[in-house]
């Protein structure tokens, strides 16, 4: 059987919103999934941070500089697992941030424990204290979160811990303090003894 042949018209509209769907569809794919971390790729131990925080958070928290949306934009509509959203967040000193990634969170309830482990949790800690806060309101009489101290990570122990101290402290820009051994002290102590046996 024959179609009767479309009026002009409807065929201009037909093509038309196609056309407008087809844009429609395609802005759309354009714009998800573009964001990308915005760590400098110069500060290594931030940026190894930023991409753990964006494999293993994205889910549950918001982070702009690790390109993460988990956070629930409305109280009403937020769901159970739901985290802070660190663009606001002051997270500060690190040692708050890592008892976080050890402990579950502050409750223990929603966060998995030990999300990240060893060096890659102290990573994510710097790299969350550095940038957290950043995008907070201005409460008056509240320290501004870039205000407070950043705070040192706990010495590693075992082989590679002074290696991994002064790479942090390379890639964050912290200033490098002597880390005191007890053979060290132990040796400074016999040299002050044999001078004050000299006198």
């Amino acid at each position: 059987m024959i179609r009767p042949r479309m009026a002009r018209p409807v065929k201009l509209l037909l093509v038309s919103t196609a056309v407008v769907a087809a844009a429609a569809a395609l802005s759309a794919c354009a714009s998800f999934g573009t964001e990308s971390i915005s760590v400098p790729k110069s500060q290594p131990v931030l940026y190894r941070g930023a991409v753990l925080f964006n494999q293993r958070c994205a889910g549950c928290h918001t982070f702009s500089f690790a390109a993460t949306r988990g956070s629930a934009a409305n109280v009403r509509t937020a769901q159970y697992n739901n985290g802070p959203n660190f663009d606001q967040r002051c997270e500060r000193p690190v040692t708050r941030v890592l008892f976080a990634i050890e402990n579950g969170g502050f409750s223990g309830a929603i966060m998995p424990q030990n999300v990240v482990v060893g060096q890659q949790a102290r990573d994510v800690a710097m790299f969350v204290a550095t940038y957290s806060g950043r995008e907070a309101p201005s409460v008056p009489g509240v320290t501004p979160c870039k205000e407070k101290a950043l705070g040192t990570i706990p010495a590693l122990t075992g082989a590679g811990a002074a290696a991994a101290t002064t790479q942090l402290h390379k890639s964050t820009g912290l200033t490098k303090q002597p880390v005191k051994s007890a053979k060290s002290t132990k040796a400074k102590a016999k040299v002050r003894a044999k001078a004050k046996a000299r006198r």
